[in-house]
């Protein structure tokens, strides 16, 4: 779910926790029901993160169809192998989305919950996602949507940026930068894709803590190392956020996450 993140990165704990079941898990339970249960060949997870995604994967798909999720970060890979254990028919592989170590239409479907927007050149990601791919292949992926319709999102941008104004790498923005349905047709057609669904989806966050989202958006997330660079504590940071959740959606929080839904076939 966050490709890029170093290898270092301490917080998938945070991640996983805080923020997981708030609205990743069920953006995740949304993503794979919408796969065959026995897609037409083996399936690939890119970008798979703290495995939320790969574990409704390896629950919806059927036993018998060979599942590999593969992450750049070593620390979310093996969070997730720890998570989801050895023994449940899942492959871990530490992968580069832009350079995948796999042969050409190895696979029948590529899914990926939240992971090309991270990606330094995602029209390359799509054609290798494509070059793995069987003709007729499945592509399934989610994105986040204007960061205007993911609230949380916002306030936690507006934080950090006015602690920090005129300072680039604390602009949060890159990950709801890829809402517009025309540019992800392109980018689908680019890449050997044809267009079967794009869909706006809507996930309600209700009664959640509001320094459980603060913990999870700052310690979990790459941006932590970012502040400590900076002299910040922490804590002082996730209270910012914290407060700054409740005045917008309440204590305990009520908002929503909104996506986009992208499913296409290999030509």
């Amino acid at each position: 779910m966050q490709p890029g993140a170093p290898s270092g990165f301490k917080g998938p704990a945070y991640y996983n926790d805080c923020i997981g079941p708030l609205w990743f898990d069920p953006f995740a339970a949304d993503l794979v029901r919408r796969l065959p249960i026995r897609p037409p060949g083996d399936l690939l997870e890119i970008a798979c993160g703290t495995g939320l995604v790969t574990r409704r994967l390896r629950e919806r798909i059927d036993s018998g169809v060979r599942v590999v999720a593969t992450d750049l970060s070593a620390a979310m890979l093996d969070y997730a192998r720890a998570k989801l254990g050895d023994g449940n028919g899942v492959e871990w592989r530490e992968a580069d989305a832009l350079a995948l170590p796999f042969a050409d239409h190895t696979f029948g479907a590529v899914v990926c919950g939240f992971g090309i927007m991270f990606v330094p050149d995602r029209q390359a990601m799509l054609k290798e996602a494509r070059r793995v791919l069987a003709h007729g292949g499945i592509l399934l992926f989610n994105v986040w949507d204007r960061i205007e319709e993911n609230p949380h999102a916002a306030v936690n941008a507006a934080v950090l940026e006015a602690m920090f104004p005129g300072d680039i790498e604390m602009r949060f923005r890159t990950p709801y930068d890829m809402h517009d349905t025309e540019d992800l047709r392109q980018l689908l057609s680019g890449a050997g894709f044809r267009e079967t669904l794009i869909e706006t989806k809507r996930i309600a966050i209700e009664g959640a803590d509001p320094n459980a989202i603060a913990t999870g958006q700052v310690r979990g997330t790459p941006r932590s190392a970012l502040l400590e660079k900076r002299g910040v504590s922490l804590d002082i940071v996730i209270g910012k956020v914290a407060a700054a959740l409740a005045a917008a959606g309440g204590n305990p929080y009520s908002g929503y996450g909104q996506a986009i839904v992208v499913q296409a076939r290999a030509i």
